[in-house]
């Protein structure tokens, strides 16, 4: 299987792509400087470049978009209306937050306790979401939301799976790495969105 990862040097991305080189898959990386990653074809790309982004998705089988744009949340909306409306052929994933799943049907941005520094990003993937939900049904999209905490921690290969409803307050990044690449495997949660737990002992 051929595998890409754009924002493969970030915490979660870099676990995504560890998982797949476990698995013996060819990976392409991509980085907005063009890091190069031990094991992978690296190539410099932004996620505002829509053409090159469905570029990227039309040539591998399952892409993984985990890019945060902390730095400007507005742009990451207008680049996944952007690449929407350029409907790619190919399978892809984007890496969400968990601050839009739901507890009897309000999203957690929207409880008293939300943190207020985690607010707007919360909120920029609430939209996201929304606009891949109204998105056209040719479009094969999937979103992965982790639990409200996630943290490098032990790859312990066990985890349960949601849909719009947090199951757990902890994964580790080694956790939903293996959820992801299982996704990419598996092909369950098809224009959906599902969440990662990991299984406490």
């Amino acid at each position: 299987m051929k595998i890409a990862v754009i924002g493969a040097n970030g915490m979660i991305g870099s676990q995504i792509v560890s998982e797949a080189l476990s698995r013996k898959y060819q990976v392409t990386a991509y980085t907005r400087s063009g890091t190069q990653i031990e094991g992978t074809t690296s190539v410099a790309l932004e996620l505002t470049n829509t053409s090159a982004v469905a570029k990227a998705i039309n040539s591998h089988d399952f892409t993984v978009i985990t890019v945060a744009s902390r730095d400007n949340y507005q742009a990451a909306i207008d680049a996944h209306t952007a690449l929407i409306h350029a409907a790619p052929t190919g399978r892809f994933l984007i890496v969400g937050g968990a601050g839009s799943l739901e507890i009897n049907a309000t999203r957690l941005y929207e409880t008293p306790d939300f943190p207020s520094d985690y607010s707007v990003e919360a909120r920029t993937f609430g939209q996201i979401l929304d606009l891949y939900r109204s998105a056209p049904t040719d479009v094969q999209w999937t979103i992965a939301a982790p639990s409200p905490e996630i943290a490098p921690a032990t790859r312990t290969g066990r985890y349960i799976l949601g849909s719009d409803s947090p199951v757990g307050d902890f994964v580790s990044t080694q956790d939903f790495a293996i959820a992801i690449i299982d996704e990419a495997e598996k092909k369950q949660n098809l224009r959906r969105r599902f969440t990662v737990a990991t299984e406490q002992a």
